[in-house]
Parts: structure tokens; sequence; C-alpha cells
């Protein structure tokens, strides 16, 4: 099966069932809508093995757009939307794509390819024109990887692949339905929102709400409209939802029972006093829209009493683990169970793991193997030859261990590793998750780095205005107290401006080291 074939199968089950909410618009009609664009793309001369860029925000031309390139038989270039006409020039180049599908906010002239309007209406469909002959291992999507550390690589993803992650989707099927609503908001050019959005929506014949922006205002009327079922987003974001709901019940004067219910909500239930816990529930799962049955966490590692707060509160929470490399979620945690810090589940079908090189902690590599991991970056054996070993092993770079529920665990980016002169690791994700709780710390990044010849861990802090050196240096001491000796950050830098992120709000760790020796961020000595 291709992604197009993908699509239709949907269509031949499901004509007249929802698939975009917010325009109403049904799996018939959204293929009816495939067929006129491609035949607009076809007269533009897109053909069988083209490559087309997509540089849109979650409107619903994106996933029209997809599917019309596929119908072709072309592959979809993912245009990230925080980028630079330099590095969009530079990934056209380098794929050779030659049109790009964009919202009119992004045109600019460029001498290597060729804007279209991605908004602009299509005339009718060319009944001629057939789907192309497209087999399950040619390239459906070309994404530029854009992890926290190293340069940038093509990932080419299979029609093989694609509908492989949706099939291994089922393994949530405990919590998904037919016509479920599924709220997207996670970009689709990322591999996260499109395997939520795109995969899974058609996957279990539900209908997908996108929502083109992320202010939390927009979002929470959304919510209250339209209600969904199913709701994915990034860790910052849960703790952004989390302090709306804990300023809401304490405006209800309702925080100390929460509090209360948060600690102590299944014994409550236990003795009998359920309905304690149900008083705080209703107010959060209306902040929900009242229907929400699952929220999912992805991108990154969602913090242990984010998850905690919303499962006790009424609400089933997961965690996906996945790369561009292997279509997002290759890992899918359990709720239910007596959970460790940053679990993210295990393998989901068809697929499987090894952890090899494995410290006295039981601290290893992560290697995947199975039908949604690529088959190598595109052009680049070098790459390839250091990232797959001869058994089609895929190394992620991430290290983990197993917890006692036979979850994987998750303890941080290989390449992020600070190994000291002692010889011993610390591991950035330990000392940010202490550091981000220090009062007045907006987001944090710990790195290695060379003082005085010494390898050090070293950190740096995005504040609040009126935040001083000697304020956070007494209480970067006493988060310190916390973790080992050698793993104590005592050289850092401090600034009031944005650490550079992501498109999950992953903090770029290589940039901010980067601007630190440019002497772009502030120290106590400078």
């Amino acid at each position: 099966m291709n992604m197009y074939q993908f699509l239709e199968s949907a269509v031949s089950e499901v004509p007249n069932d929802l698939f975009l909410t917010r325009e109403k618009i049904t799996y018939a009609q959204f293929n009816d809508l495939v067929k006129k664009r491609a035949a607009t793309l076809a007269r533009m001369g897109v053909k069988k093995g083209d490559a087309v860029g997509i540089l849109s925000h979650n409107i619903w031309e994106f996933p029209l757009s997809l599917f019309a390139i596929w119908y072709l038989g072309a592959s979809v270039l993912m245009l990230d939307t925080n980028l630079t006409p330099y590095e969009y020039d530079n990934m056209t180049k380098v794929t050779g794509t030659k049109l790009v599908l964009a919202e009119k906010s992004f045109f600019y002239k460029s001498a290597g390819f060729k804007f279209h309007d991605i908004t602009e209406k299509d005339k009718e469909a060319d009944p001629k024109l057939k789907p192309a002959h497209v087999e399950s291992e040619d390239i459906a999507t070309l994404s530029f990887t854009s992890g926290s550390t190293g340069m940038p690589k093509v990932v080419p993803l299979t029609h093989y692949n694609l509908t492989e992650c949706a099939l291994s989707l089922e393994d949530m099927s405990e919590w998904l339905n037919r016509g479920d609503t599924l709220y997207g908001f996670l970009p689709m050019y990322h591999v996260f929102g499109f395997a939520v959005e795109i995969l899974a929506t058609i996957h279990y014949r539900a209908n997908v709400l996108l929502q083109s922006t992320i202010n939390p205002k927009d979002i929470l009327d959304d919510f209250k409209t339209y209600r969904p079922q199913i709701i994915p987003a990034v860790p910052r974001l849960w703790e952004v939802f989390r302090n709306k709901i804990i300023d809401g019940l304490k405006q209800k004067r309702l925080w100390w029972l929460a509090s209360f219910v948060l600690k102590f909500g299944p014994f409550l239930k236990k003795i009998g006093l359920g309905f304690l816990v149900r008083k705080i529930q209703e107010p959060v799962l209306a902040v929900f829209g009242g229907r929400a049955r699952l929220l999912i966490g992805g991108g990154a590692a969602v913090k242990p009493e984010v998850e905690t707060f919303y499962e006790r509160l009424g609400l089933t929470f997961i965690q996906g683990y996945g790369l561009t490399e292997t279509v997002g979620p290759i890992c899918i945690s359990k709720p239910g169970k007596c959970r460790l810090p940053f679990a993210f589940g295990g393998p989901i079908t068809n697929n499987e793991c090894e952890i090899r090189g494995k410290n006295a902690e039981g601290i290893g590599t992560l290697w995947m193997r199975g039908h949604q991991v690529f088959g190598g970056y595109m052009n680049n054996p070098e790459a390839n030859s250091e990232s797959f070993d001869e058994r089609g092993f895929f190394n992620t770079g991430d290290l983990v261990s197993m917890d006692c529920n036979g979850e994987l665990h998750f303890h941080g980016r290989q390449k992020q590793v600070i190994v000291l002169d002692s010889g011993k690791n610390v591991y950035p994700d330990e000392l940010e998750a202490l550091f981000i709780l220090i009062p007045g710390v907006k987001n944090v990044a710990v790195f290695e780095h060379t003082v005085k010849d010494k390898t050090v861990a070293y950190g740096v802090f995005q504040v609040e205005e009126g935040m001083t050196f000697e304020k956070l240096e007494k209480a970067v001491a006493i988060a310190n107290k916390k973790v080992a000796s050698y793993k104590w950050v005592t050289h850092f830098a401090m600034t009031t401006k944005d650490l550079p992120l992501t498109s999950t709000q992953k903090i770029k760790h290589h940039v901010v080291r980067e601007r630190l020796i440019a002497g772009e961020y502030p120290t106590k000595h400078n």
C-alpha cells in the first residue's frame, strides 16, 4: 500500500464520515479535492519522481497538497516554517526541489525554485489523470533532521515506512475510536504532528481539528467549541495548560482541595471519598472541553510531575518516543503503572530495540530496527555507516535504561553527555529538570564546556526580569545539592532573551554554546 491507497481505503470504508473538523469536509469530499489539486500540479509539470516542497502552517491545504503530490507519484519535502530563505534555498538545492507550495507570507525571490500559493483554489479535476503507479518502497517524504545537536541530514521516508507506522498505531486502539476528534496544532512538517494528525487520524477513521497557531487562548477556545477526545502536545504546552488549570482552581478557591487530591486521590477513592476527587476532576475536564479521553506527550520527555498531575485529575496520559528516522512514535508508554521518571514504554508492533554499551547503572545506547526505521540518510554514506550496523539496527543516539515495569527510561542524548576530566558522565537532562524548577528561571541549557582548561558542566539560564546573579547563584547551589557533587554546575551565564529552540521546543544546545563563546550571554564576571 502507498499513501494515496491508504487514503482511498478510508474513503471507500467511511466516505461520509468527517475528516477535516473545522472545514466540515468528509473523506469523500477530501478525496475529490485531492484529485483537483493533483490536476493543478500536473498542469504545472509535476510528475512521478519529482520532489515538491510544502512550506505552511497547519491549514487544511497542507494535507490536501500532501495527498495530491503522492497521487502524482512525487515526494514531499517537508519545510520547517521557522527557518530562513538561505536554509530553504539550501534544502531545495540538496533535494532537487523546483516547486514549493507555500502560504504567501513565506514567498521570496529565489533563483532555485518557484513558489505556488498553497491556498489558491483549484480548477476541476482531470478525468484522464489517474493515480501514478507507486511502489511501497518509493520515497514519500524528505525531511531535514532538526535535533538539538549536529548538522542536519536528509531523511527519506518511504510509503512503506509511513503506512507501517499507521498500522503500528493500532497499539493505541484502547484509547482511539472511529469518529474521534484529534486536535492538530503540532506542525505537520514535523514527524510527531504528521504521525498523529495524518496517520493516526486516517487509520482510525477519525477526524482532525487543525489549528495553525499555538496561542493558548485560541487552543482553549477550540477545546470548548469542538471538544476533542485526543490531544497531543509537546511538554512545554502541557506545562502551560497545567499552570492555567492551577490558576483557575486558585481563583475558585479549590487549589487546596486539588493539592490534596493530587497527593491522596487513589487512597480517597478506596475509602469511599471519590466524590472529592470528582469535584476537582470536573473543572479540569471542562478546560479540555469535557470529552478528552487521551493526552499524548511527545517531541521531548514530559516531566513526571506533569504526567502525574493530569492522570490524578482524571485524564489518561501517555508518552510517545521517536525520531524523524522512525516516523515519530516507535515506542509508546503504558498508563496506569507505577511510572518512573521519563519512561516511554517499549517498541510498538513490528519494531524492536536493543540497549548497548550499558554502564554500571544499566544505562546504554538505544538501537532500533523495524518497519518504521528509515533505510538511510540521502547521499550520506559516512553518516549511514556510523548509524547502522550489519544487522540493520539504527543507532538513535539516545541513552536509555529498562525500568522495573519493562519500560524504556530516557537519560538524554548521547552526543550531549558531558564527559568530565575524571571520566564520569553527566546527563544535561537531569540537571535541566532540577534548574527549571527555580523560581524566575524560564528555561535552561546545560552542556559540556571548557573553563580554564577544565571540562565542566556549564549552564545558560533564561530568566525573568529582576533576576540577579546573586539570587540565581544561591538557587543553583541549593539545586546542586540534590545530585552528586561531580554533577554540580558552578559556572553559568544568564540572559532574559529566549534560548533558541527547535520546532518541537527542544533547546538547540550547540547554538547556545556558540552564542556563549561569542559573548552574547552575560556571566558573573562579564
